[in-house]
């Protein structure tokens, strides 16, 4: 399937706009299109524009609040948990890092978590506002349950990524932002509209059966943990999904596992809830908390130029540092243009046009 190529302003306008026509404040709709124009210039569309067809499903159906009023509901010095009032999840998360950010230039590090609250993009520009400030920055979120733990074919895990930004001096930072399973949902969903195949110990049937077929999550199937089977750890990614999980969801508040409401419209909520909406977690903490901070930070560029000297494997150019992958495509991306699915961008633009906007 073809891609279009469009403008970074252009494609943050027509996104920007659809957010402010369907209600959002323009300082919400902002937060929103932010996120999604950052996963799209860090090469995940994924998490990108095709999220706004998602979203915009989500408010016809009356699923989420436009106009959140996000507020602290508990709090203690170093912590917090923000009720996200059924917003979008850039709401909460990006007022969530902000106030652990706060909490950390005060007592050394802050930890914020966030329930009833709904998709919040990519975890990596979370974790990367806290990088900026020179501090670590962790985010994690659950998601819809479409992840069947080791030995298993129920749903009952979402691929709930985790991201941590650390600042590394005069290099760039060290970002790693990544599901904890093999793929994420959005990409499957890219690979059914290009007409492309699975890799292998990506998902699975309905009955566990191994599965190359990006439409198997429609007719019950599931995808798998970090490690696809036992024998390969698989076990270790169901631990990594399973402490996201409760981290972005127990701790604060939120609907855990199986009990996740679906961030796509068409899907039914569930019967039982026990908690409220969709979750994330948030983190930050300052590095002088720990040891002078230019010791750390000349530390840090020799990890990183020790690991930029390793020898590539056979067939392999060079050894990349976590972060290497965005931070070149974001360069490509905005002196070039972002590349859109065709079908995506045609999706989009009905919307657009539906709404009355000028693109």
């Amino acid at each position: 399937m073809n891609g279009k190529i469009i403008s970074v302003k252009e494609l943050d306008a027509l996104v920007f706009g659809i957010f402010r026509q369907i209600g959002c404040p323009a300082t919400d709709a902002r937060k929103v299109t932010d996120v999604l124009i950052a996963a799209e210039l860090r090469g995940i569309p994924s998490h990108g524009v095709a999220r706004v067809m998602d979203y915009v499903g989500m408010y016809r159906a009356k699923r989420i609040n436009v106009r959140p009023k996000p507020g602290i509901v508990h709090e203690m010095p170093s912590t917090a948990t923000i009720d996200g009032d059924n917003g979008f999840g850039m709401i909460p998360g990006v007022m969530a890092m902000k106030l652990a950010i706060k909490k950390a230039k005060t007592h050394g590090s802050g930890w914020v978590s966030v329930f009833n609250s709904n998709h919040y993009g990519i975890a990596g520009y979370y974790a990367m506002m806290a990088a900026e400030k020179n501090m670590i920055g962790i985010s994690a979120t659950n998601a819809n349950p479409l992840v069947a733990p080791t030995f298993s074919v129920s749903r009952l895990l979402g691929t709930n990524p985790l991201a941590v930004a650390i600042p590394a001096g005069k290099y760039p930072h060290f970002v790693a932002d990544f599901a904890t399973t093999p793929i994420a949902r959005g990409k499957l969903a890219l690979m059914e509209k290009k007409g492309e195949k699975a890799p292998g110990g990506f998902i699975q049937d309905e009955h566990g059966m191994p599965s190359n077929d990006p439409s198997v999550l429609k007719r019950g199937g599931a995808i798998l943990p970090l490690g696809s089977d036992y024998e390969h750890g698989s076990h270790k990614g169901y631990c990594l999904g399973a402490l996201a999980d409760i981290f972005s969801s127990v701790l604060g508040g939120a609907n855990f596992g199986p009990f996740v409401p679906p961030q796509i419209p068409y899907l039914p909520l569930p019967e039982h809830q026990p908690g409220k909406g969709l979750g994330h977690f948030f983190g930050a903490f300052r590095i002088d908390a720990f040891r002078p901070a230019d010791e750390f930070t000349a530390a840090m560029e020799e990890w990183i130029e020790t690991f930029r000297k390793a020898k590539p494997a056979k067939g392999q150019k060079k050894v990349l540092i976590p972060g290497d992958p965005e931070r070149e495509n974001t360069e490509k991306n905005l002196r070039s243009g972002i590349t859109v699915l065709s079908a995506t961008w045609d999706a989009l633009s009905e919307i657009g046009n539906e709404l009355k906007i000028k693109h």
